[in-house]
């Protein structure tokens, strides 16, 4: 038997199939780790931007509630403890959270500070014909509805992530590389979930 006919029809050539079997094998794997990878990456990065989207328009909002307040002010100064709630509300929302769901916390207890300050104003007729509380209302108003649009792209997105880090295969690739599920920003008090009402 010849060298040649050792290597094309022998044991070599058995060999060397089994060798390149192993290594496709090995390549569809790495390659489907790597589309794994990127694809909960991709995820992740897109649930950030969408948080970074929701963070951005509860600022706007914790901007605008001091200028309300100090408008609410001027026409309800013995609201004291109503116009301290709001402020005090404020204040907690707009402070650092640890989780989304410290954040929801917060804002649904901001959420009903401002229903009881617009409850107050009804009392003001003069306040809810002022050109400035009325600018105010309408820009709180549109900023609510941003929030809510934001909440539910975020909600989308954190689904999507928490989906493909729960899911099989890809969770081996989540674990391996500390992928962590991220928390949705629900609103827990069914009243919470109305955008305070600023409209007379």
């Amino acid at each position: 038997m010849s060298l040649y006919s050792l290597i094309v029809g022998g044991p070599l050539a058995s060999l060397e199939t089994g060798a390149i079997i192993a290594i496709a094998v090995g390549a569809v794997i790495v390659l489907w780790a790597v589309g794994a990878y990127n694809a909960l990456v991709r995820r992740r990065n897109t649930a950030d931007e969408s948080w970074a989207d929701i963070e951005t328009e509860l600022k706007r909002r914790y901007n605008l509630i001091p200028n309300l307040v100090e408008t609410v002010k001027g026409y309800a100064s013995h609201e004291k403890e109503t116009l301290e709630a709001v402020m005090k509300a404020r204040n907690a929302a707009a402070s650092p959270h640890a989780s989304p769901a410290d954040q929801a916390r917060d804002d649904n207890f901001l959420s009903g500070a401002l229903r009881q300050l617009f409850a107050v104003v009804e009392n003001y007729p003069d306040l809810k014909a002022n050109t400035n509380f009325l600018e105010l209302q309408q820009e709180l108003s549109d900023t609510e509805n941003r929030i809510q649009r934001s909440r539910s792209v975020y909600n989308d997105n954190v689904r999507d992530l928490n989906t493909r880090i729960e899911m099989f295969p890809s969770n081996v690739i989540a674990g391996l590389f500390g992928f962590d599920k991220k928390d949705f920003f629900e609103i827990e008090d069914p009243a919470a979930r109305e955008v305070p009402k600023v409209e007379f």
